[in-house]
């Protein structure tokens, strides 16, 4: 790593980073990180820390939240989500702390997984994401968001689906969007068709929406999907609580491929292993930043990937699992929602416990890509929304 003393090749990418460079194969590449981040991985001895950092970092920037609101605003063309805002975020509220927004370069998978070096924890949730804060303070935990490849680029509009839902709940993420699109920083989880995960530290919970179908609530139908769009303001009214304190959450943004046909690919299953190695390693490299000692990570995630996208529930489960391993996370928390779920993601664990990884030897991840290939997973539907 050389920093760069040539005022004429130094620069900003945007506010508060400098350019670092790494030179490999006669070859330099540039990145950007905040001197800060530099200074306490080294001062606490995270070198290797550091090392996958500048390796894998596109950029990085912090936001004050407060400012981030007043300076960005959301812009609606829903009158339901404006509704919403104007609940979670009414007129003087005051927004706390920084949000640390990051994007990375899709990483190189292992050549090997080891069990005996490191084992996952698998947790089933029946429900959806309740964003429960953690009393473990050496604990992080992280969420899915189950993106689109232009990050939030559907919030102020009619769609409720997991991406929207929790932009409403997390309304900086609106504002967030706004100030990347002003600052002219890539919102991209997907770039020259590589994985390129977002993640977003520290975002306030400032409202939870009840999406369930309650009749007597004005939501026959929930508030899923297309049906946000068509509740009443009533409905809406009723189905939003503040939170008062705010929580605060961490975000892993990607984007999984779509309307595949038939069988899945080779390369198709190897794009979403390293979608997933990318974003839960960043999870853990930012947790590494955010903690002074070897924190545990905890990722929740769900069947990312396979509503509106169409894919098969078994095999996006089970490639999950396998990142999960594979990027050393302590605990992946599965959302399942109701029994085809539970069963789902009961069939991905056996077919990773039993076919893939039936022992502690050491197995080549592209061997592992191939059997998984031979099982000859095909691509599920669309749900419309």
């Amino acid at each position: 790593m050389y920093l760069l003393q040539d005022l004429r090749t130094q620069g900003r990418c945007c506010k508060g980073l400098r350019f670092f460079a790494t030179l490999a194969n006669d070859r330099i590449t540039l990145k950007c990180v905040s001197p800060v981040l530099i200074k306490k991985c080294f001062n606490l001895g995270m070198e290797k820390a550091m090392n996958d950092f500048l390796d894998s970092l596109i950029c990085r920037q912090t936001f004050d939240t407060q400012d981030l609101i007043n300076d960005h605003p959301p812009k609606f063309y829903n009158g339901n989500k404006q509704l919403v805002y104007d609940i979670c975020c009414p007129p003087g509220c005051t927004h706390r702390g920084q949000l640390a927004f990051s994007r990375w370069y899709a990483m190189v998978l292992p050549e090997y997984l080891s069990s005996l070096e490191h084992q996952t924890d698998i947790s089933e949730r029946k429900g959806y994401f309740e964003y429960e804060p953690s009393e473990d303070s050496t604990q992080m935990e992280w969420y899915l968001n189950f993106a689109h490849y232009d990050l939030f680029c559907a919030y102020g509009g009619s769609l409720f689906a997991q991406d929207e839902m929790q932009v409403a709940e997390h309304p900086a993420l609106s504002s967030l969007r706004e100030a990347l699109l002003d600052s002219n920083i890539k919102p991209f989880t997907v770039e020259s068709q590589q994985p390129t995960p977002i993640l977003i530290r520290g975002v306030e919970r400032r409202c939870a929406i009840a999406t369930d179908k309650n009749p007597a609530q004005g939501r026959p139908f929930g508030l899923y999907g297309n049906n946000f769009g068509r509740a009443t303001s009533d409905a809406i009214k009723q189905a939003t609580k503040p939170l008062n304190p705010p929580t605060i959450t961490n975000i892993i943004a990607m984007e999984a491929p779509a309307g595949g046909q038939g069988y899945y690919s080779m390369a198709e299953i190897e794009y979403i292993l390293k979608t997933t190695f990318t974003g839960f390693s960043a999870a853990r490299i930012e947790s590494q930043l955010e903690l002074p000692q070897a924190p545990s990570l905890m990722i929740h995630t769900g069947f990312w990937g396979c509503g509106a996208y169409g894919g098969n529930r078994v095999l996006m489960a089970l490639l999950q699992l396998l990142s999960a391993r594979l990027s050393q996370v302590n605990c992946l928390v599965f959302h399942t929602s109701d029994a085809m779920g539970s069963e789902a993601l009961a069939t991905a664990q056996q077919i990773l416990d039993r076919d893939l990884v039936p022992d502690d030897s050491p197995v080549k991840v592209s061997a592992l890509i191939e059997k998984i290939h031979g099982m000859e997973f095909q691509w599920g539907f669309s749900d419309g929304n």
